[in-house]
């Protein structure tokens, strides 16, 4: 029987989702998972002789954020988007996961690489940044390894479906994530299985990171594949989850707006998908 599962979200969950004061967030510095080089390459540098130089990793910032207690505690790594650190992904997300019992590392993509907008193209290596801050909450005593999640916003919500698709850049790293969100992403309708369950929350009135581009993915998933669960909330846009889009503004020629009744809908979709699989 098929795993994936297709929600079109046009009520409340019956969800009680807990607030309660998050510890304070601390600077964080560590580097991406360094990009291996490729048997083709290290085979040829051997037959020219030439000495190749050791992968290394980009230097990055992250903002770590935790509940009180020694834990181990579960932890989710999270991504921004294109437009940067925005208020919603670099405080808002981080206290209500924190309230929730998750250590939150919220990684900084741009500040060393020296990028403020990536809008109009793209940064691949960010799935490396992923897995070097996954690889960074590993020397934590209060964090379960076992039981992190992978969270992304537009470009970041991208680059957690790349990080976590069979037969991706998952395969060349040595620690996993154990689940995926992504809010809004880009999907590639033949991105294929998932290697982990997956929650993606989208808008249907979302022109940017098209709604149907998820649903013709999940109709091509293999019957063994892990669950991916698509909530499309109806007539919403882009940054539906974020405050700071309650006017609602346009970026290349798309509609970015806040939509609170949707964003409470997926809080308590996110919060319940997290203890499904992460526990508490």
């Amino acid at each position: 029987m098929k795993t994936a599962r297709l929600f079109l979200c046009l009520a409340a969950f019956a969800v009680t989702v807990p607030e309660a004061p998050a510890k304070a967030e601390e600077l964080v510095r560590f580097e991406s998972v360094p990009v291996k080089l490729s048997p083709f390459r290290i085979r040829k540098a051997r037959e020219l002789g030439e000495i190749l130089p050791q992968p290394q990793g980009t230097p990055l910032l992250g903002y770590l954020s935790r509940p009180p207690g020694d834990g181990p505690f579960p932890a989710v790594v999270v991504m921004h988007g294109c437009d940067g650190l925005r208020a919603s992904v670099r405080e808002l997300w981080p206290k209500r996961l924190v309230s929730w019992g998750y250590v939150v590392l919220v990684v900084d993509s741009f500040t060393s690489r020296n990028l403020a907008d990536t809008c109009p193209s793209r940064v691949p290596d960010r799935v490396f940044d992923a897995y070097g801050a996954l690889d960074f909450l590993a020397q934590s005593s209060f964090v379960d390894i076992g039981r992190v999640a992978l969270m992304g916003f537009a470009a970041g919500g991208t680059a957690t479906l790349d990080a976590t698709k069979i037969e991706g850049y998952e395969q060349l790293v040595e620690r996993k994530f154990k689940a995926a969100i992504a809010y809004y992403p880009a999907c590639d309708a033949d991105r294929g299985d998932a290697t982990v369950p997956s929650l993606i929350l989208t808008g249907e009135r979302d022109n940017w990171s098209r709604p149907e581009r998820c649903q013709k993915r999940l109709a091509r998933l293999s019957d063994d594949s892990p669950p991916i669960e698509l909530d499309i909330y109806k007539g919403t846009y882009h940054g539906f989850d974020a405050p700071e889009f309650a006017v609602g503004k346009r970026v290349l020629g798309h509609i970015e707006k806040y939509n609170p009744d949707a964003a409470g809908k997926s809080i308590r979709s996110v919060y319940a998908f997290l203890r499904r699989y992460l526990g508490r």
